[in-house]
């Protein structure tokens, strides 16, 4: 009798969510037949303003569509990484290759990077089958000294985890959290405790040892192997490749490899930001350790469970349906997210429902980290090709035409192709024998006349990389999964304050513009790759997010058009029942979904406030931006998000540390403001509605019989109100000072703006 197959390594289930169908299907309805009422009064009285907010209105009708099919199939996958060990042996299990960048150790400081190298260092993984590549492009030896000390930390870091089974492997997590779950009984023997105490005087050393190199408290001298930064700058700098752990001949046994690159940049040679910085760190894995899998995180997302790996296998190898998933995405979640996030930087909801719904169909979108790539899909291979590798590709010549002039890396490429998930190249590769290789594909001609960046690898093209990696990968017929353990796998440190929150927003609108407007569309992928219909429709949530502000602004520079001209947009009297029907329902059924995932009113409030904030502000000013760069005017300026600075809370008592924790204390959740474009626009939205109150509530308006239309009424004037609600924080910056306070020169510009559309109103009634 033949043995039964062995059970799936994960199973996918898809939720019924039968209240929002309804719902959604509600206001779908509503939606239409404001639409169908709008067209109808058109054609009785056209009137700018209607048409305006008809226009308007098509748009919000559209993204809801949008919005409806992507939530209209929810998934949620489950692993049995119990099950693993049933299908392989320890010594099958397939290597992976691990990615951190970063790129400005100021912004994103060595400390933040050493605590996330560690914690994947400690991963509950087969050692030798895991090698860590650090990608810094701020060329710094400070972050070169922050790893060759961690490493050393590490050899005991490591091991104290495993003993111990600790769930919190990035170290000042561990320190700083007052209940560290564990499976182990052993934590409460006074041997954990004595252990946990030398550990953490082990790594407040370490830590105040980072801090003092990089504050230049203590001199650096740039000899021995720091050598290589000598007259170097961080745009102007050679190829340099430091190998700090090496796993092999007993040496460091039971660590992974470690590795640092900072790869060749010149003044007038493109470098393509994230992306040619991870194309350089797979080329330079590939050569060195080239592990079927690779993950990549940002800098500052650490470690919270230390099985994701066996959870991320266990769909990349399934023998059911792994072979067409080419990534596996484990969102971002954060550890340090302010209480009720005034900045709506946590994305909850947008989780449960919407990146949700994406996993039902082809698969959640890339974001960029906390995302396991499989190797061959990022060299191009197709799904059907899996089986036998790209058999055209395994020519050499033509190999070195698409990947590069690196003979060794060449070979590398073949293996990868030939989709064998089991063969461990750590055991047969040492990385220090191919430091010379690793630094011709670093550099910056290396990728000349290759097909990198423009058919394989991460994308070029826009600053927000991971999307358009993500459909192309997609569009050629692969699916994504999302893993979402119980225990949270990654979580990093969430924008502390709004100017950070700004920054992140405005690169992400401009550089999901260029993708929509792009070569990389999801239109174009639906219609002429394999990106599925719904598939590539979810996606135009995420890259219409730019296109999304012009609409925004437009409808609500209605209501204060409508005030001063004393005219008006919304119907009187029953017509104004749908509005209001859809404000009620909308309003009333996002409380619903907040509070049903244990989230506060206060915190739905924050988040309904600050997607206006930032759809009218940061997503404008980066429309504007990509439009520029589209146009071929200017390119896009890349803004580093600043990281937060981690530190523990019995960090040997630096009143220094205590400062900086009590200033963070009093900003959090407050706004403050710089003379920027971004608050230039929030200003002026706030000056031009208060205005209209004003003129308003002064009786300032012309009559309304001069203009052949009925005057304004209480919809114009709610609208109005509710819009000064929503910027409130920028009314109480008109009236502060310092980083609290809008700046004066901001206050002129949108002073003059304001004066600009209120002259410009009076003018067009007017002239009617």
């Amino acid at each position: 009798m033949a043995a039964p197959p062995p059970p799936p390594l994960y199973d996918k289930i898809w939720l019924k969510r039968t209240f929002q169908r309804v719902m959604d299907t509600m206001i779908l309805l509503l939606l239409l037949m404001l639409l169908t009422y709008r067209f109808f009064s058109l054609l009785k009285t056209f009137t700018v303003p209607c048409f305006l907010a008809f226009l308007c209105e098509s748009w919000f009708t559209f993204t809801w569509i949008v919005i409806l099919n992507t939530k209209w199939s929810p998934a949620v996958t489950i692993t049995h990484p119990h099950r693993l060990l049933q299908h392989y042996q320890e010594a099958e299990l397939p290597a992976v290759d691990l990615f951190v960048t970063t790129a400005d150790p100021v912004l994103e400081p060595p400390i933040i990077t050493a605590n996330t190298v560690l914690s994947l260092l400690a991963l509950d993984y087969p050692s030798n089958k895991l090698a860590c590549y650090v990608s810094d492009d701020g060329c710094s030896p400070f972050t070169l000294y922050a790893l060759v000390e961690a490493s050393k930390f590490a050899k005991l870091w490591v091991p104290f985890c495993n003993k111990y089974n600790i769930q919190l492997r990035a170290p000042f997590r561990f320190f700083s959290t007052d209940s560290n779950i564990s499976s182990s009984d052993e934590q409460d023997s006074h041997e954990f405790k004595h252990e946990r105490s030398k550990m953490k005087d082990m790594y407040d050393n370490l830590s105040r040892k980072i801090e003092d190199v990089t504050a230049k408290a203590i001199p650096f001298p740039l000899d021995g192997e720091y050598a290589v930064f000598l007259n170097t700058e961080r745009r102007n700098h050679p190829s340099i490749v430091k190998v700090i752990l090496e796993n092999k001949d007993g040496v460091c046994e039971g660590m992974p490899h470690l590795i640092y690159v900072s790869r060749e940049k010149r003044p007038h040679h493109p470098h393509e930001y994230k992306a040619g910085a991870m194309n350089v760190l797979t080329r330079v894995s590939g050569l060195m350790s080239n592990a079927p899998f690779m993950l990549n995180v940002d800098c500052d997302m650490v470690v919270n469970n230390p099985k994701i790996v066996q959870h991320a296998m266990c769909i990349l190898v399934d023998s059911y349906k792994g072979k067409e998933v080419a990534y596996v995405q484990c969102f971002q979640q954060f550890y340090d997210g302010i209480k009720d996030d005034p900045f709506g930087n946590q994305w909850v909801s947008a989780f449960q429902y919407i990146i949700r719904g994406m996993a039902g169909l082809q698969g959640p979108f890339y974001g960029g980290t906390n995302t396991f790539h499989r190797r061959s899909a990022m060299y191009g291979l197709y799904p059907h090709e899996i089986e036998t590798g790209r058999k055209e590709k395994l020519a050499e010549s033509v190999l070195i035409k698409q990947f590069g002039s690196s003979n060794e890396f060449v070979k590398s490429v073949a293996t990868a192709l030939q989709g064998n998930n089991s063969y461990s190249p750590n055991n047969d590769r040492s990385p220090s024998n191919f430091i010379k290789e690793a630094i011709k594909v670093s550099d910056c001609e290396y990728e000349h006349d290759t097909i990198w960046g423009n058919q394989m690898g991460w994308l070029y093209g826009s600053i927000s990389e991971d999307v358009p990696t993500g459909i192309n990968i997609l569009k050629k017929g692969w699916r994504a999964e999302s893993c979402t353990p119980e225990l949270t796998a990654f979580t990093g440190c969430a924008p502390g304050g709004l100017l950070s929150t700004i920054v992140q927003q405005k690169r992400w609108a401009s550089g999901l513009t260029v993708v929509f407007f792009g070569k990389h569309s999801p239109v174009l992928g639906s219609l002429f790759g394999n990106l599925q219909f719904r598939a590539g429709l979810s996606y135009c949530w995420l890259t219409n997010w730019g296109l999304r502000s012009v609409y925004h602004i437009c409808y609500a520079a209605l209501p204060p058009y409508c005030l001063i001209t004393n005219t008006n947009f919304l119907p009187k009297g029953e017509g104004l029942m749908i509005h209001g029907a859809l404000f009620v329902i909308y309003y009333l059924y996002t409380i619903i979904e907040y509070v049903s995932i244990g989230l506060s009113l206060r915190q739905w409030w924050n988040n309904q406030r600050m997607s206006i904030i930032s759809t009218m502000t940061a997503w404008f000013i980066g429309f504007l931006s990509a439009m520029v760069k589209l146009l071929g005017i200017s390119d896009t300026v890349f803004e580093i998000t600043r990281k937060e600075h981690p530190t523990t809370k019995s960090c040997d008592g630096n009143t220094n540390n205590n400062k900086i924790e009590e200033e963070e204390e009093e900003d959090a959740g407050r706004f403050t403001f710089e003379d920027s474009a971004v608050f230039v626009t929030g200003t002026t939205i706030l000056m031009v509605q208060v205005t209209a109150l004003l003129i308003k509530l002064l009786g300032l308006q012309p009559p309304p019989g001069d203009h052949g239309q009925s005057g304004s009424g209480a919809g114009e004037l709610m609208c109005s109100m509710l819009l000064v609600v929503c910027f409130w924080p920028y009314l109480k910056g008109l009236f502060q000072r310092g980083k609290y306070g809008i700046p004066f020169s901001t206050l002129c510009k949108s002073a003059l703006i304001s004066f600009a559309f209120v002259q410009f109103s009076r003018y067009t009634i007017n002239a009617a």
